[in-house]
């Protein structure tokens, strides 16, 4: 189980307890989180569940793959150093604490 903060863009904070073998996007649709539309249901294909993490997280990620790493680049609000697709980031243990904010826009 691993604790998931998820902050909108108007400060407004939801915090998850998930257990695996979810994801953080899986995680936020299953408990109607706004702000991660998902639209390909997590085959990192449309970029509608595009997140910043946390530029002070020390929780260790999953490196990007290739096909992540091309989606990001046509996601609604701009990708940064800290963007990921949150299909692509299986929870675990080792996630706990991770805190990942919501961009102002998916499509």
């Amino acid at each position: 189980m691993a604790k998931i903060t998820y902050k909108h863009p108007n400060g407004t904070v939801t915090i998850l307890d998930v257990e695996a073998p979810n994801t953080v996007m899986r995680a936020a649709k299953l408990n109607n989180v706004d702000g991660i539309e998902a639209q390909c249901g997590g085959s990192a294909q449309c970029g509608t569940c595009h997140v910043f993490i946390d530029a002070e997280s020390t929780v260790p990620l999953p490196e990007m793959d290739p096909v992540e790493d091309d989606v990001l680049y046509g996601t609604a609000c701009e990708r940064t150093e800290f963007s990921r697709l949150s299909c692509q980031l299986p929870v675990s243990e080792d996630l706990d604490g991770l805190l990942v904010h919501l961009p102002e826009a998916q499509s």
